[in-house]
């Protein structure tokens, strides 16, 4: 995967882009790229920075570099922030935007299918 077009910090082996942490060496394929919702992942973090070839001091200063570009977000209501912490409330509130239309005609004949038309 390529470099993100929004480009933060470069070090040596890896740079902090609009999509996260990424390595520079471009074979990789974005194998060992972390994205902005995971960089918070301490073992994802931890995982990436045990692997053979990494420049860990480069790294470091990369997760450092992302992590203050990067904030951690905070839960938007104080209230739901404390039933999470008590357990009471265990998966996020459901948003208000609806869900995408999805086309029901999988694995159906289409001369069955009713038809449609658009009028003008």
């Amino acid at each position: 995967m390529p470099l993100h077009r929004d480009i933060f910090w470069v070090g040596r082996q890896w740079a902090v882009t609009g999509a996260g942490i990424q390595a520079v060496d471009q074979r990789l394929r974005g194998v060992l790229d972390i994205e902005i919702a995971r960089l918070w992942d301490d073992q994802l973090v931890q995982s990436r920075r045990a692997k053979p070839g990494v420049n860990a001091a480069d790294f470091d200063k990369a997760v450092t570099v992302a992590r203050e570009r990067f904030p951690q977000e905070a839960a938007s209501d104080p209230i739901v922030a404390q039933l999470e912490a008590l357990g009471v409330v265990e998966a996020p509130a459901a948003s208000p935007v609806p869900p995408a239309m999805q086309l029901r005609a999988e694995g159906r004949l289409a001369r069955f299918l009713p038809q449609w038309r658009v009028r003008r």
